[in-house]
């Protein structure tokens, strides 16, 4: 790579992750590349359209989802990272929680894990990070993907959440990872009602004090829906208009389905400012 993770974010933020999920079942029908031809092809075109990454998952994390085993998982997701490897430098993320997956993406030529438990399902997978020095994405959740929406409730969200990206990142620490690899993630949609998620992207400056940079990703989740009266499908312009502001309020990377819509969006942000 030319720049790492940090110096990318230092100099280009807000940085923009495109999201291949290489699942049958992911909310967005629109984002299921299920070929690796397909999965390719959204690559390229994200690449091209100015993505500075590319986020390639292989277990759905909607609402109600399960585990996969790990073999099906890396049979998912392995042929794509190699495959993107051999074409492009830009960087990849591994969305997966399990410590064989990350091991084998990074043989791939994966350079960063994106970790929806922050670390607590696998010991190994931190371990293995700090080993690799590689970037870790550490996201809230209350509860696991199967049983978050199950009548979530806080006093205050922000409050809660910022605590536990502070104990995350510390666990991090402590398993050998450098706090310069270290991008926190407060979940949106993960465990959390409407007002919930309101109320962390209005808060997004106060996470970022906790002093890693942060990434939102909120690219047509429910919560738009519940705002707009739409569809995923149809998610787009809620979508665009809520990571405009993260990106006002300080975010440092948006995890989006739309890549050019995204960069053209913040091209006139920053033309405007």
């Amino acid at each position: 790579m030319e720049k790492t993770l940090r110096e990318l974010i230092r100099e280009e933020a807000p940085l923009i992750m495109g999201i291949i999920n290489c699942t049958p079942d992911s909310f967005y029908e629109g984002s299921r590349k299920e070929a690796v031809e397909d999965a390719l092809a959204a690559a390229r075109l994200m690449i091209r359209e100015g993505a500075h990454i590319l986020d390639i998952g292989g277990e759905s994390s909607r609402p109600g989802s399960a585990y996969v085993s790990s073999e099906e998982e890396l049979e998912r997701v392995i042929p794509l990272i190699e495959a993107i490897r051999r074409e492009s430098d830009i960087l990849i993320s591994v969305d997966t929680r399990k410590a064989v997956v990350a091991r084998a993406a990074v043989e791939a030529g994966a350079d960063i894990i994106n970790d929806i438990s922050a670390l607590a399902d696998d010991p190994e997978l931190a371990l293995f990070a700090a080993e690799k020095k590689l970037p870790v994405i550490l996201m809230h959740m209350k509860g696991t993907p199967e049983t978050m929406q199950n009548d979530p409730f806080y006093e205050d969200a922000l409050f809660s959440v910022k605590a536990a990206l502070e104990d995350a990142a510390a666990r991090a620490a402590a398993a050998g990872i450098g706090r310069e690899n270290i991008i926190l993630d407060p979940g949106i949609g993960f465990g959390k009602r409407l007002e919930d998620n309101l109320d962390l992207l209005r808060g997004i400056g106060e996470l970022k004090n906790i002093g890693f940079p942060v990434l939102i990703g909120l690219s047509r989740k429910r919560f738009i829906g519940d705002v707009t009266g739409r569809d995923a499908g149809d998610r787009l312009a809620g979508t665009l208009a809520a990571n405009l502001y993260a990106a006002m309020e300080g975010a440092d990377i948006l995890r989006v389905h739309d890549v050019p819509e995204t960069v053209d969006a913040l091209k006139m942000l920053k033309a405007l400012r």
